[in-house]
């Protein structure tokens, strides 16, 4: 036994020495701090971004202390960066699209948003102004070069949906990775892109400088059905399957005080808002930052709580035009890609 425990205990160093660059955690149960609150690692795919708001104010605000966690922010400038690092080990958590769960889920990984911030993407198509008279709706993608964040980036998926319902090809035009924010906007206006998928306040800026013009706005319910057919929930934070369930007390806590955010969004204006922010995240316009929030806010749940026809229209979208989830759309389990056992769980207001 003892020459066993010798020999267990000599694999174990083994394995530490391998893993050295994550210090031999096991990724699966929450760390702590010195005082005992658990600490949670989450990487957003553009903390600036608006669609990704709750985030950055829930910290602000407090909310997570409230519950007792230390919470590290992280950003990724897209998605499908973040989701890597997820995947990794790197982090607990991410904040982005839904629609990475159902991707990913198809490629054998299970991977749950807990919290679903939005019901509707929060993009806008935008045209340069200068090109606004040969682009004025998807139809006219053919042949032209269309931004987004990254490849594999919900950008990415969402401009290819958007082409194959208007009757253009994938294959009929040029993705471009142009990031989002100054990269979006530099490429835009200097004709590295005709269009791009973005969001506010990357938007705002564009449009009230003369610079671009929205022709897909999917800020509302309204505009997102005309786009997708339905309803779209977009913006989360989702985890890993596994994580989930050995750390359940970290996700109620998690869903506490994001929840608690969704409602003071709900009930707050946007400038009340923009004033809770990091004064840099406004830059030199604090007033077209609190109007970026404005166009933007409705897309906020009040609760969290996933709207189980638009995680079905989801499904329908990406296998509309995704070679991932083509062949294998039913094969999906959508039950596996969220849960609302912890928003449900949320002391009321």
């Amino acid at each position: 036994m003892k020459a066993t425990s010798r020999l267990l205990a000599t694999a174990a160093a083994g394995l530490c020495l391998v893993a050295a660059a994550t210090g031999c955690r096991d990724s699966r149960t929450a760390t702590t701090s010195a005082g005992g609150a658990p600490q949670v690692k989450i990487m957003i795919g553009g903390i600036d971004k608006v669609i990704y708001l709750p985030m950055k104010l829930t910290e602000q605000l407090g909310y997570f202390k409230q519950e007792g966690l230390n919470v590290q922010l992280l950003t990724e400038p897209s998605g499908a960066q973040a989701e890597n690092v997820l995947i990794s080990g790197d982090v607990q958590g991410v904040v982005g699209f839904y629609d990475h769960t159902i991707d990913l889920q198809t490629k054998g990984k299970c991977i749950q948003s807990v919290v679903q911030f939005a019901d509707v993407p929060g993009e806008v198509e935008i045209v340069a102004s200068t090109k606004a008279g040969t682009i004025a709706s998807a139809k006219d993608f053919k042949g032209k070069r269309l931004g987004i964040t990254s490849p594999g980036s919900s950008t990415d998926f969402l401009t290819q949906a958007l082409a194959v319902k208007n009757g253009v090809a994938t294959q009929d035009y040029t993705s471009v990775k142009a990031g989002a924010g100054a990269t979006f906007i530099a490429a835009l206006d200097n004709g590295g892109i005709d269009a791009g998928m973005t969001t506010d306040p990357t938007a705002a800026k564009l449009v009230s400088t003369g610079k671009g013009k929205v022709i897909v706005d999917m800020r509302t319910e309204e505009g997102t059905r005309a786009a997708l057919g339905g309803l779209y929930p977009a913006s989360s934070l989702y985890m890993d399957c596994d994580w989930i369930q050995n750390n359940k007390q970290a996700v109620q806590k998690l869903a506490n005080a994001l929840v608690k955010t969704l409602r003071y969004v709900n009930g707050h204006s946007a400038e009340e808002i923009a004033a809770n922010m990091p004064t840099d995240y406004a830059g030199d316009d604090p007033a077209l930052y609190a109007k970026s929030i404005g166009d933007t806010k409705s897309i906020f749940t009040p609760d969290g709580v996933m709207d189980a026809d638009g995680a079905k229209n989801v499904l329908e979208v990406l296998s509309s035009f995704s070679p991932n989830v083509k062949g294998k759309k039913d094969t999906v389990d959508l039950s596996k890609t969220y849960t609302t056992e912890f928003v449900k769980a949320v002391p009321a207001a």
